[in-house]
This record gives C-alpha cells, sequence and structure tokens, in this order.
C-alpha cells in the first residue's frame, strides 16, 4: 500500500498471474475495509487489469463501481538501455 496525499490507496499490480489470482488480491482488500483499490496494468496485462474490475464488479462486490478510468503511455528502458514506450491503465473501483 502506498500513501499518496495523505490517504492510503490500495494497488493491485496485473501481471503473469491468473486473473482470479488479482480477483482475490482486490476483494480481499475490500473485505480488510478499503473503500478503493487501484487496478494497474501494462502493455499485454491491459486486458486480465479489464478482466479483473469486471469480474470483481459482476461476480464478488457486485455494489462496487468503478470510479474511473485512466490511460496513458509509460516509458521504460529495455535491458540494453533503449527507450520504450508501453500503455498503462489505472482503474478504480469504488465499494
Amino acid at each position: 500500500m502506498a500513501e499518496r496525499s495523505g490517504r492510503e490507496e490500495n494497488i493491485v499490480f496485473v501481471g503473469k498471474k491468473g486473473t482470479m489470482s488479482y480477483v482475490l488480491a482486490v476483494v480481499t482488500q475490500m473485505n480488510q475495509g478499503a473503500n478503493e483499490v487501484v487496478v494497474k496494468a501494462r502493455g499485454k496485462a491491459i486486458s486480465r487489469a479489464v478482466d479483473v474490475a469486471e469480474i470483481v464488479k459482476n461476480k464478488f462486490l457486485t455494489g462496487a463501481k468503478t470510479d474511473y478510468i485512466k490511460i496513458s503511455t509509460e516509458e521504460i528502458a529495455t535491458e540494453e538501455g533503449n527507450p520504450l514506450k508501453l500503455s498503462a491503465i489505472e482503474i478504480k473501483i469504488l465499494k
């Protein structure tokens, strides 16, 4: 959990694991008292992040809402040191 502007923000970074692993992480944070969780992903994991948000909202926490969806381009360095642009997504889910 990261601190931002004086309030606690729960973040789930979506990667290569199965979709349900991330769904469980979001649902667990919500059940432990978090009112909001941000699901973040880059590149090929973006579609998995969308799946996670939709599964959480439609199957597990039916009262949850999407607060915002932010898309962006992030620049990272490859192993050779060359810049690489990757698409990124941030989905904020409210309880």
